[in-house]
């Protein structure tokens, strides 16, 4: 006589990974449909278990989408270290780190994920924020005292405009480039943002703008 399978609700016999299992799943999840349509459903069956296994090894899905979609700290610390290179070189330096890390199976779905969640969850957008104003700007300040934290902001909206096109629209050529073309064309902007001169330093742009709104009035 044949029993029916059906999913347990515990921990599977043997599994010692499944709660990594499960935040592979859900980074795939909010890295493809975002964070409202990821659900503990959708997440729980890729993996093969019971939703209440999700809940039980994470909680809530706030609680989930924060712990799995944080950067490994490897990627972290090489941002960092960037500032320890040649000053000529930060630019490159950077570029490849970047799309290593959007290349990267691992982390890939954590960058997407954040991008296409931040825009409708307070969670993900804090965690993109927190990307800019911790590894970012830490990153801008060890380098110059110049407007440091202007210089991670334009960074990040980099990243961002890259990782939309390339990896989430798939607008070409870009999306078809090989990964060392899309470095080296993107390394110049970088090594702006990083090591030169911005335009609006001594706020002349911020000046000229106001002269021109006044001058429209009189």
């Amino acid at each position: 006589m044949s029993r029916a399978h059906s999913k347990r609700t515990g921990r599977r016999p043997g599994a010692s990974d499944t709660r990594e299992q499960i935040a592979v799943a859900a980074r795939t999840q909010f890295a493809e449909l975002g964070y409202e349509r990821a659900t503990f459903r959708g997440i729980a069956a890729a993996t093969g278990v019971d939703p209440a296994l999700v809940v039980h090894f994470y909680g809530s899905k706030e609680d989930l989408f924060r712990e799995v979609m944080q950067l490994p700290p490897a990627v972290s610390e090489a941002l960092v270290r960037i500032a320890d290179g040649p000053r000529e070189q930060m630019g490159t330096r950077l570029a490849e780190l970047v799309i290593a890390a959007l290349e990267d199976p691992a982390t890939r779905p954590v960058v997407l994920g954040r991008i296409r969640s931040a825009s409708s969850h307070p969670d993900a957008a804090a965690l993109v924020r927190e990307t800019v104003t911790r590894d970012l700007s830490a990153l801008t300040s060890a380098i110059t005292d110049d407007q440091p934290d202007t210089r991670a902001v334009l960074v990040g909206a980099q990243v961002v405009g890259i990782a939309l096109a390339r990896y989430v629209v798939h607008v070409e050529p870009l999306a078809s480039l090989p990964s060392a073309e899309v470095i080296e064309l993107i390394a110049p902007t970088f090594q702006r943002y990083l090591t030169g001169p911005l335009t609006t330093s001594g706020r002349p742009a911020v000046k000229e703008s106001r002269r021109r709104r006044a001058s429209t009035r009189q």
